[in-house]
């Protein structure tokens, strides 16, 4: 708290929201609560699926998926709940720690879930390309050290971004035009030259999905190149799993990479692309893999039906 203190003199921050109108505000309020509860409903039903069924947890793409689920719902619940109760009141304000806060929570979950989005591909390439040492190499213990890895990698990378953003000085002007804490409408308030902030922030956010995004599609690559030695219904498997797991790729660093890789600008329009990233790429997740998947329909309606019939028993 004394870095905080010797830094800084201001100790709220005010947002301008989506919008300043009256009527708007409550349209967001409404979309925004529907949306959020279908999100965290949606994945937890994931995880609940997942967990309660031995032969979907046993399975690493099933075991990573449930993972996902967590961080899209987690992700989720650090934006969206603010964004609901500010849209409530004219003044939308944020502590200075609470801004702190919801920073490190945006970065450590979306650093961890661009981490884990690559276990994912790593996991389907070896189902595909190495189908015979499939089962030894994606062990339960390597799965589990890759999810390991992507809380570490996330904690890291929003780690630095917060020592970045505390070295700065907020001294005055405490209006952010956005709808929550993110770095770029944190430079543009610093009582300092932040031109150096901002190229350390393209480089350790913005090139770094550049370098994972083009990474996996070169992966992918190498997958549908290896599918022609394939029969035409493994073949059209592998091509399911693998469309879903694109999307998924796609919703996530399109985004972050238009936010993030590139110096920020004033504009509507990197509200709505951030919009879509904290409330819709969440929700859209469990709907492309569920949807798409056949197992994961089955295990579903086994789940609903043993919930009947416990409520039945009772």
């Amino acid at each position: 708290m004394e870095t905080i203190q010797n830094q800084s003199f201001v100790t709220e921050f005010i947002f301008l929201g989506l919008s300043q109108n009256p009527n708007i505000q409550k349209l967001i309020f409404f979309i925004s609560l529907c949306v959020y509860i279908a999100t965290v409903g949606s994945n937890m039903m994931i995880v609940v699926t997942i967990v309660c069924s031995p032969t979907l947890l046993g399975a690493p793409m099933y075991f990573f998926l449930a993972f996902l689920s967590l961080l899209g719902a987690s992700f989720s619940s650090a934006m969206t709940p603010k964004m609901i109760v500010d849209s409530l009141y004219e003044r939308k304000t944020i502590s200075f720690e609470g801004c702190m806060i919801q920073l490190f929570a945006e970065h450590l979950l979306g650093g961890s879930e661009m981490i884990l989005l690559t276990a994912m591909a790593y996991d389907r390439y070896v189902a595909i390309c190495k189908p015979l040492h499939y089962s030894s190499i994606m062990t339960r213990r390597i799965c589990g050290i890759l999810v390991g890895v992507a809380w570490t990698g996330g904690f890291l990378h929003s780690t630095v971004q917060i020592i970045f953003t505390l070295q700065l000085p907020f001294c005055g002007p405490n209006v952010i035009d956005h709808f929550m804490c993110d770095l770029f409408p944190l430079l543009e308030l610093a009582c300092t030259d932040t031109h150096i902030f901002g190229l350390l922030v393209i480089a350790n956010s913005g090139f770094i999905c550049i370098l994972v995004f083009f990474l996996l599609l070169v992966s992918y690559v190498f997958i549908f190149l290896s599918l022609r030695f394939h029969s035409p219904e493994g073949r059209w498997k592998a091509l399911s799993t693998c469309g879903s797991h694109i999307a998924v790729v796609v919703l996530f660093f399109v985004p972050c990479i238009f936010i993030y890789a590139r110096p920020h600008t004033d504009s509507s329009f990197d509200k709505m692309v951030a919009l879509f990233y904290t409330m819709l790429s969440p929700l859209l997740n469990p709907m492309i893999y569920t949807f798409r998947n056949k197992d994961m329909k089955n295990a579903m309606w086994k789940l609903w039906k043993r919930l009947i019939m416990v409520s039945d028993e009772k």
